[in-house]
């Protein structure tokens, strides 16, 4: 059974950081490209950033310079840091694993930046 579990969202100001995690289970990790998405509240979701499997990485230009993801394929975990957040940035992010047609996807977590 694949699983992808999201975690590390919460309220944070603006101009805060978090660090959300994906933790994946069956499936084999490493051959994936994992992806963070997005969705705000009336948005269609949108691709935020990705890390393939040999760890080049493409970000939205909307994040550009303030997020960075990373992969652990000892842990099976992607990460996204995101710093200097603004309330454009509040959200629920998802977490996706994809290889050739097959593609997974977390529950998502919310991320909430307000004073």
């Amino acid at each position: 059974q694949v699983q992808l579990v999201e975690s590390g969202g919460g309220l944070v100001q603006p101009g805060g950081s978090l660090r959300l995690s994906c933790a994946a289970s069956g499936i084999w990790f490493s051959g994936y490209t994992m992806d963070w998405y997005r969705q705000a509240p009336g948005k269609q979701r949108e691709l935020v950033a990705s890390i393939t499997s040999d760890r080049n990485t493409n970000y939205a230009d909307s994040v550009k310079g303030r997020f960075t993801i990373s992969r652990d394929n000892v842990k099976n975990t992607v990460y996204l840091q995101m710093n200097s957040l603004n309330a454009e940035d509040t959200a629920v992010y998802y977490c996706n694993a994809k290889r050739s047609t097959v593609s997974y996807w977390g529950q998502g977590t919310q991320v909430t930046v307000s004073s």
